[in-house]
């Protein structure tokens, strides 16, 4: 599969997530993101910049909820619940933030 954006065209998989993480823009996040439905706010963007530091500067890191419930609440200074992440992004935290952030698919088994 494939995204047209900005006279380029993007090769994704089968569900979605970019091939190739060096693609993404903030451009084509906001794109991917109202494809989704979601419109991007401070706190989207903080979930995806959370996501991309943590995949990128961490080995390959794919935080699931519950750590990412811990270190979303230390970002925003309040206990985060995991209902909290799910309104932001109703198709999973991890795998549609990750999707929007450019992110490979997620092989974990969700959850907590």
């Amino acid at each position: 599969m494939a995204i047209e954006f900005e006279g380029n065209t993007i090769d994704t998989t089968a569900t979605g997530y970019l091939t190739d993480i060096n693609d993404w823009s903030e451009n084509l996040g906001v794109y991917i993101a109202e494809d989704e439905g979601i419109e991007m706010t401070d706190r989207h963007w903080d979930v995806v910049k959370y996501l991309r530091s943590e995949f990128i500067e961490n080995g390959g890191n794919q935080p699931n909820t519950r750590n990412m419930n811990k270190d979303m609440g230390k970002i925003w200074g309040e206990k985060i619940s995991s209902k909290e992440l799910f309104d932001l992004f109703p198709g999973g935290p991890s795998k549609q933030a990750g999707r929007i952030g450019g992110l490979p698919e997620s092989r974990r088994k969700g959850g907590y």
